[in-house]
């Protein structure tokens, strides 16, 4: 089952809980807008190399539209439209003034040099600068993209409109960005561990954890569990994986990944097969990757047991 089937059988689910009008949860399950266009740059080299990138706007009842927008090589329709629908839910479910929207570029930001990943970003924003906006939609950064990446949206949009910082979240503070966003997802993953914990009079402190993704959200919720006394065993993402049993230095392996790219040859933690990061012994497993990787027919059934032990 693909993420839009699954968010559309969630949604569902929910609507039948609730007992929505048939209409209106039909009216909820179509897109407002959705937007697909072709990203044509010229390389370093000089050869010229097309992406296509995708903007889904899902509903904009409670406000302006509001979601991500990922650089990934999986980036597709149905992923895109899922993750609009998830947005507007969860600005609903938080009672802040925002309808959900997604976006997202089918490439491999590793793949690419800076020079190239401004090019692609400015081109995305000339072809959907119309359709984006304070009042109508506004994105932030996601899997594969950063600070840098809504810079350089908010550049190229401003040369259309006029110097319009709301027009992104995620800037750089220099730029009217908010102080603590880099680290407020990675920040959130942990309050809600920690209340998770809580329910069965648990702490961080002392329990052991591993951790699937070391981007943006997974490296800070590493850093803060590590802060709390939280013991990370294991840490992976697309470039290795690496475990230690008495627990890995979270600060040092950030230096290490910012310096040299990746998680491999870390001197802190022993390596290990990135694939079974999601089967190694912990108390807490936390995934920060893509979606998905929780399921009937791979290791859902392994994990549940454990979830549930303490």
């Amino acid at each position: 089952m693909n993420a839009l089937a699954a968010t559309n059988r969630n949604f569902r689910h929910a609507a039948r809980i609730l007992g929505l009008d048939s209409k209106v949860e039909k009216s909820l399950l179509i897109p407002f807008r959705e937007i697909k266009v072709e990203c044509t740059i010229p390389k370093d080299d000089g050869t010229l190399v097309s992406y296509v990138g995708f903007r889904v706007q899902h509903d904009n009842a409670r406000g302006p539209m509001k979601g991500g927008i990922r650089y990934h090589p999986e980036v597709d329709p149905d992923e895109v439209n899922a993750l609009a629908q998830l947005m507007t839910w969860k600005s609903a479910v938080a009672d802040i003034p925002y309808g959900g929207a997604k976006g997202g570029i089918g490439c491999n930001p590793g793949d690419l040099s800076k020079s190239e990943l401004e090019r692609l970003t400015r081109v995305f924003t000339q072809k959907i600068h119309d359709l984006i906006g304070v009042h109508t939609d506004v994105p932030a950064p996601d899997m594969g993209t950063n600070a840098q990446t809504m810079a350089w949206i908010l550049d190229e949009y401003s040369k259309f409109h006029g110097h319009s910082p709301a027009v992104v979240t995620g800037k750089p503070i220099d730029l009217g960005g908010s102080l603590g966003r880099e680290a407020a997802t990675g920040r959130g993953v942990v309050f809600a561990t920690e209340a998770l914990l809580a329910e069965h009079g648990k702490s961080i402190k002392g329990l052991t954890f591993a951790v699937q993704g070391f981007g943006n959200v997974g490296s800070w919720a590493a850093k803060i569990i590590h802060e709390r006394g939280g013991k990370v065993v294991a840490v992976s993402d697309i470039t290795g994986a690496v475990k230690n049993p008495n627990g890995i230095d979270i600060p040092e392996l950030i230096r290490h990944k910012e310096s040299t790219g990746s998680l491999k040859n870390f001197q802190g933690a022993d390596s290990m097969d990135a694939n079974e990061l999601l089967v190694h012994e912990c108390d807490v497993l936390i995934p920060c990757a893509l979606g998905g990787v929780l399921n009937r027919s791979s290791i859902f059934l392994k994990i549940v047991p454990w979830f549930f032990s303490f």
